[in-house]
Formats: structure tokens, sequence, C-alpha cells
């Protein structure tokens, strides 16, 4: 079965380590938002500034396209993304609409800590606290599950599956 999936949450947390896991455990496609950036965005955000929803809509635009495409090739996918507010899962999900969204949630000074760690990486850990004032939790009428990122990136995963796969 071809799954649509979108991993997401606010920098740090293990979109891309937990995303590329779960596309190799589910045989899918993968891909990295942090790909379809265009390098006006990139350099904002090195320099500091939060991105604004102008930034992000032909971003959130094209990760869309990407998963639409893979959906219509019966492929499926799975992206990172951090989605951070409805109206940006909305985005996604007009253009795939049976998606299922993965949040990677994580106490602030956790994240911080592993932000603070993290080489070759844009994303600069003074953004985090935009961040989480912008995070909008998954609603209930959103398809997908919230998991803390407490345990190791397989045992994510392997919940990760359980939850996609159990009717």
């Amino acid at each position: 079965m071809a799954y649509n999936v979108v991993v997401m949450g606010v920098s740090g947390v293990g979109k891309s380590t937990v995303a590329r896991l779960l596309s190799e455990r589910l045989a899918l496609p993968y891909a990295e938002a942090d790909d379809f950036h265009p390098p006006a965005n990139i350099a904002k955000m090195a320099a500091g500034t939060p991105l604004d929803d102008s930034d992000r809509r032909p971003w959130l635009e094209a990760i869309g396209a990407w998963l639409q495409q893979h959906d219509d090739a019966g492929t499926g996918g799975v992206a990172t993304c951090s989605a951070l507010k409805r109206r940006y899962r909305d985005t996604l999900r007009a253009a795939c609409p049976d998606l299922w969204f993965l949040h990677l949630a994580g106490g602030h000074d956790l994240v911080a800590d592993r932000i603070g760690h993290r080489t070759g990486h844009f994303m600069p850990p003074a953004l985090l606290d935009s961040q989480y004032s912008a995070l909008e939790p998954l609603a209930a009428d959103e398809c997908g599950a919230v998991l803390d990122v407490g345990p190791p990136a397989e045992a994510l995963v392997e919940e990760a599956v359980r939850l996609l796969t159990t009717p």
C-alpha cells in the first residue's frame, strides 16, 4: 500500500532522520522539505529572520506538488515539512488530500540542545522560539498522530508504522 506522509514539527525534532527511516521502512520515495526552499528563503533564515507566509506559500506548494505527483503515480511518499500551522497543512492537503501527518513533538530544552549540537544546517537556534510560537498542533479532524521525540528514531518509526497501518 502506498501512503502519503508528512513528518512535521519544529526545527530540531528529528524530522529528516525519522522521515528517511520511515520511507525506507515503507519502501516509499522521500523528499526533504529544505530542498524545496528557494535561496532567498535559506538566506533569510540563516540571517535569523523568520519566514512569513508569502515566503512559505511557494515552498508549501512545491512540496504539495511533489506529494501529488507521487500520489498520482501510486507510489506515495514521505516528505518532511515543518507544517506548523493548520493553513500550511491545508495547503499541502489541497494538493494531496489523503495526507497523514506525523507530528514529532518535544520539549523546548531538548530540542534547543539538539539544534545546538547540529552542524551544517542553515536554521539558527535563535528561530526556535518563533517556531514554537507559531505551532498549531494537529486538530481532531486532521489525519495523523503526535509522537514525543524522546525515544530513539527507530522506535518512533515503528510506532508510526503501527499507527499508519492499523485500521
